[in-house]
């Protein structure tokens, strides 16, 4: 399947003195960008075909993939000033730039890149800005057996607010975490069928047009993940994930987990 990855918003909740001249897709996790762990990931489970919605910083993000450096994140040997690499990230990738438009709603942009799809009845979506170890392979067969028009990812809250019931008196009647609520947030990974992009207007909206329209009609899924899920909308957020990488626990990088179990010669 082809991966739609919108990568062309602000990230206003991002910014720093240092965002304002690297894009968000572009803010680093380790050796490598947000958005290459995102498509990492994708690739793990088989899908090479990535189609980049572009906005803001599409410049850089262009520039990234077109000066790539396999050596940053890939064992070699080198022989007389010749470079042989031992694996690689992205010799098998096709990387589609489409210009979305600044100003741009993801539905809008999800329109645009239509034509870039081909014939597949379905696709998937996602704000590359979001880090899981959530089971694709899984997700996408329930929805395809279901013969399902979209899924998302639905994850637990992850604020740690604390909700209060309270009486018009003002008596405190109990406090919770919202995390033991029994509600769950979107966690930006969608499978979509070709049909959802006839539901957005032009300059609609995925969610709020889209999915809304199907909410109630049995052809919207909602796939429920406990697991690790983790966005990186703030700097403390992606400075989080940078630990998390530098420290060695990282668990969105499923590729790794199962290459290091193949080795031992383990289930992963």
């Amino acid at each position: 399947m082809k991966v739609v990855l919108f990568c062309g918003g602000y990230g206003m909740r991002m910014r720093t003195a240092e965002s304002d001249v690297i894009p968000k897709p572009l803010q680093m996790v380790g050796p490598r960008p947000l958005l290459w762990h995102v498509m990492r990931y994708y690739a793990h489970f088989g899908h090479k075909e990535f189609i980049l919605c572009l906005g803001y910083g599409a410049e850089k993000i262009k520039d990234f993939f077109l000066n790539y450096r396999e050596t940053e994140s890939n064992d070699f040997v080198m022989r007389g000033g010749d470079v042989e690499l031992l694996s690689s990230d992205i010799a098998d990738w096709t990387v589609t730039f489409v210009d979305t438009g600044l100003e741009s709603p993801i539905g809008e942009r999800l329109r645009r890149v239509r034509p870039y799809l081909g014939d597949d009845e379905y696709f998937l979506a996602n704000y590359a800005d979001v880090l899981t170890d959530a089971p694709l392979d899984k997700i996408v067969d329930r929805v395809v057996s279901a013969k399902a028009a979209a899924s998302m990812l639905i994850v637990p809250p992850q604020q740690s607010f604390h909700c209060v019931d309270v009486t018009e008196s003002g008596e405190v009647k109990e406090i919770l975490p919202v995390s033991q609520f029994p509600v769950w947030e979107n966690g930006g990974y969608f499978v979509l069928s070709q049909e959802v992009i006839d539901l957005i207007p032009p300059g609609g909206d995925l969610v709020a047009d889209a999915c809304g329209a199907l909410t109630g009609t049995g052809r919207l899924i909602g796939y429920r993940h406990d697991g690790f899920w983790k966005p990186a909308d703030t700097f403390k957020e992606r400075a989080e994930l940078d630990a998390g990488y530098n420290s060695g626990d990282r668990p969105w990088m499923v590729w790794e987990t199962e290459d290091r179990a193949a080795l031992a010669g383990t289930p992963a």
